[in-house]
Order: structure tokens, then C-alpha cells, then sequence
């Protein structure tokens, strides 16, 4: 029996395959085009299969196909999967929820549902998941300690996984806007591009990691940075003045309402 098999090999499948792959070499890699598993399997030091060798062999099987295609994936290998009761389905299709996969699959399988960022790519992701009620406490521990590599792992209960999704998995873009008006305004100082875009990267890492690290509220470390009379605090005066955190706030309630739409179609 194989701990870990991958159907689809794409971006978000690929990385979280990286991350397993760092934990245990007992993984499986299926895609539609198998030169891609293939070549990937390759690079982790695991093996590659088809779908159905994964839905035979498999304990957790990540079903990284788009939301559109989960219903045919799930019926070409409908029979192979039938027979097991000890398999957990792993699902990451954005508005796909666990009933809708279970109910796809044709039974109340074990199902994971989680929802990871972008940064999952270089080890720094966040990763959301919930699970169905009958998946043990030690399948969802050997799950996350053998996820580890892929980044931060947070449960959250599956109705808020759409305002989750909303934060985390959409934030990543809202962040690289606010790097790239941080890297323009230094541009505009006569910093170069390149020198001006590694500054800002590298201060919104500093930032966040002493916000972690630091458990400090953000309102004092905005307040530790500012000096009366100072620089910063025009600067800050600046962003309150065109409403900077509402702005954001907006973002993401925005994408939380498009969350929802998705749910539902």
C-alpha cells in the first residue's frame, strides 16, 4: 500500500507533491499528460502511475484536477475505488464541498478538504482544511505531519473555508500588489526597479515574520515604527487618509461573495 497518490500534476498538485515527497518517498504521481507525472516522479526520487493504479493502491489520494473536471475524474475511477473503506479522498477544488465530492464519488468516503495558497510552492503556504466526520484523529495527524513541508496547516470548520479561501488563498495577490506599489514608490525616489522590488519583498518578509514571531499587535509595531514628527508617520497618515485598510478589507470581501457564487454553480 502506497501513503500518498496524486491525481494531476499541475501547479498546486505539483507543489504539494514536492512537500510530501520531502516527508516519505511512498507517493504515486498520475496526470492527464503522463510525461508530466512521469517527469516530476522523476525529480522527487517517487514513482508514476495512471489514476486507477492510484484509486487501487493509494491511502490519501489528492484529487488535484479543476472543479469542472472532479465529476468525470471521479467516475473513470468509480469501480477501482468502490471496493475501499480505507481510503481518504483529498480534495482542493475551490466551492467543492465535501458532500458534493462524496456525492460525486457515489459514497460516503473519508474525505480531506483543504485549500492552500501559492506559497505552498516554496514551503511557506498556508493550507486550510476540514474534514469529514469519519476520518480519525490519527489519519488527520499522519496527514499533516507528512504536509508539513508545504507550509502553515490550520483546521477551520468547513463553513468558514470560503472566507479562508477569501484570505489566504486570494491574499497571496493582494500582497505582490501592495510589493509592487511599495517597489514603484522607490522608483519614484530614483531607486532602480530591480534594487526597489528586492527592498520591498524583503520588508514585507521582515514585517510578517516579526508580526508572527513578535505575537505583537499590529496597531503597536505600526506605532514602534513611527516617530512624532518623523517620516513614517506622514507615510501612515497617507494610506489612513485614502482609506488603505478598507481598501483591502473590500478585496477580499469581494472575493469571499465570488467564493460563495462559485458554491453555488
Amino acid at each position: 500500500m502506497t501513503d500518498f497518490g496524486f491525481i494531476g500534476a499541475g501547479n498546486m498538485g505539483g507543489a504539494l507533491a514536492t512537500a510530501v515527497s520531502k516527508s516519505t518517498k511512498s507517493v504515486l504521481i498520475a496526470d492527464f499528460f503522463a510525461d508530466k507525472a512521469e517527469t516530476l516522479a522523476e525529480k522527487l526520487a517517487v514513482k508514476s502511475a495512471d489514476n486507477n493504479t492510484i484509486a487501487e493502491s493509494c491511502r490519501y489520494i489528492f484529487l488535484g484536477v479543476k472543479p469542472q473536471m472532479m465529476a468525470e475524474m471521479l467516475s473513470s475511477v468509480s469501480g477501482t475505488l468502490s471496493g475501499r473503506d480505507d481510503l481518504v479522498l483529498v480534495t482542493m477544488a475551490a466551492g467543492l464541498k465535501i458532500e458534493t465530492i462524496r456525492k460525486m464519488a457515489g459514497k460516503d468516503y473519508k474525505v480531506i478538504r483543504i485549500m492552500p495558497n501559492t506559497p505552498v510552492l516554496v514551503g511557506e503556504g498556508e493550507v486550510l482544511y476540514c474534514a469529514s466526520e469519519n476520518v480519525s484523529d490519527d489519519e488527520l495527524r499522519f496527514f499533516t505531519d507528512n504536509m508539513r513541508f508545504a507550509g502553515q496547516l490550520t483546521r477551520i470548520d468547513e463553513k468558514l473555508m470560503d472566507a479562508g479561501c477569501s484570505l489566504s488563498g486570494c491574499g497571496p495577490a493582494f500582497v505582490y500588489m501592495f510589493i509592487k506599489g511599495l517597489a514603484k514608490g522607490g522608483e519614484n525616489c530614483g531607486i532602480d526597479p530591480e534594487t526597489a522590488l528586492a527592498l520591498a519583498a524583503q520588508t514585507v518578509i521582515g514585517s510578517a515574520k516579526l508580526l508572527t514571531e513578535s505575537k505583537t499587535d499590529p496597531d503597536i509595531l505600526i506605532k514602534n515604527v513611527c516617530s512624532p514628527g518623523g517620516s513614517t508617520i506622514e507615510g501612515v497618515k497617507s494610506l489612513e487618509s485614502d482609506g488603505l485598510e478598507e481598501i483591502v478589507q473590500k478585496a477580499v470581501n469581494a472575493a469571499y461573495k465570488r467564493n460563495l457564487e462559485l458554491g453555488k454553480a
